[in-house]
Parts: C-alpha cells; sequence; structure tokens
C-alpha cells in the first residue's frame, strides 16, 4: 500500500496520506486542518534524489547554512521594523537582502519596490503605487513574510492518514 505526500500551499504544510486501494492512487484528499485548503500531490522526500526544492522556490539554489544566516539576519530586521510608520531605507535595506539571495528569481514587482524605498520614498504612496496585498495587509510587509515563510521550507505533519478518511463527498 503506497503513502502519498500532499502539499497545502495555504498552510505551507505536507501531509502523508495512505491509499488502500490502486483507486485511490490519483484521488486528492481534503487538507486535515481545513478542508477549504488546497491540496497538491508531491513525490515523497525519498523518493527524491539529491536536494530537490518545491517548484518555483526563488530559494531553490542556497544551501541550508546561507539560508539558515539569511533568515537568523532578517529575523531582527523585520521584528524591527514598524509596520505603522515603517523607516523606507530600512525597509528598502531588509528587502534588498532577501532580492539579492533570490537573484534572478526575485519578482520584479519586489525589485522595483526596493529601488524606491532605498530612494526613500514613502511606502504608503508605494503601496498605492503597486496594490494592496492579500486580505488588506501592507504590501511590502505581507511579501517579506511570504518570501521568508518559502525559505523556511514547509512544516512537515507527523500523522500517517488514511487517504478514504479524507476524500470529498462524491
Amino acid at each position: 500500500m503506497p503513502i502519498y505526500e500532499f502539499y497545502c500551499p495555504d498552510n505551507h504544510k505536507v501531509y502523508q496520506f495512505l491509499a488502500r486501494s490502486p483507486a485511490q492512487s490519483g484521488c486528492v484528499p481534503l487538507c486535515p486542518d481545513n478542508a477549504g485548503y488546497r491540496m497538491d500531490k508531491q513525490v515523497s522526500r525519498f523518493a527524491v534524489l539529491g536536494n530537490a526544492k518545491e517548484e518555483g522556490d526563488p530559494f531553490a539554489d542556497m544551501n541550508e547554512a546561507g539560508m539558515e544566516s539569511l533568515m537568523e539576519g532578517l529575523a531582527g530586521e523585520i521584528d524591527g521594523l514598524d509596520e505603522e510608520h515603517p523607516d523606507p531605507r530600512r525597509l528598502g535595506h531588509c528587502l534588498r537582502r532577501l532580492t539579492d539571495a533570490m537573484g534572478d528569481k526575485a519578482p520584479p514587482m519586489l525589485r522595483e519596490a526596493v529601488r524606491r524605498l532605498e530612494a526613500g520614498e514613502d511606502p504608503e504612496k508605494l503601496e498605492a503605487d503597486l496594490g494592496e496585498g492579500a486580505e488588506g495587509d501592507d504590501l511590502l510587509f505581507a511579501e517579506v513574510k511570504r518570501l521568508a515563510r518559502l525559505a523556511r521550507g514547509p512544516q512537515r505533519d507527523p500523522k500517517l492518514y488514511d487517504l478514504a478518511n479524507w476524500l470529498p463527498p462524491a
């Protein structure tokens, strides 16, 4: 009986499901933490050769030590920023470290935001020009948090779920 892994991008978690029937091989279960979340089937870690990363991961080429160093350095900077009235140059510096780590994979919107913040542009004006982030969050803080979360890699749920118990109603 195979065990399939599914990644939930909504909560950045990987789940394992036991398929007791070959007919379940193409099924996609509901997320155990929230049935409304999306689940994507992925190749299990033990079946992958090398250090494969999530597709589209802007930090895929960075080694683990480099990633830890980047995240430790950014943690203090992100925590020290005033979310209500951030200093544009400090915010730009923080985002510059992320874009430098991403290299060519840095989103163009983020590169433009860094350039304008480092020039001292008001973050509120920049946000108005670039648009609001998800759920009304400040665009720049939302992007920093999203990238930091992606860089840490997904959390792994330790439980093994029976796939039959998590299939959507027919």
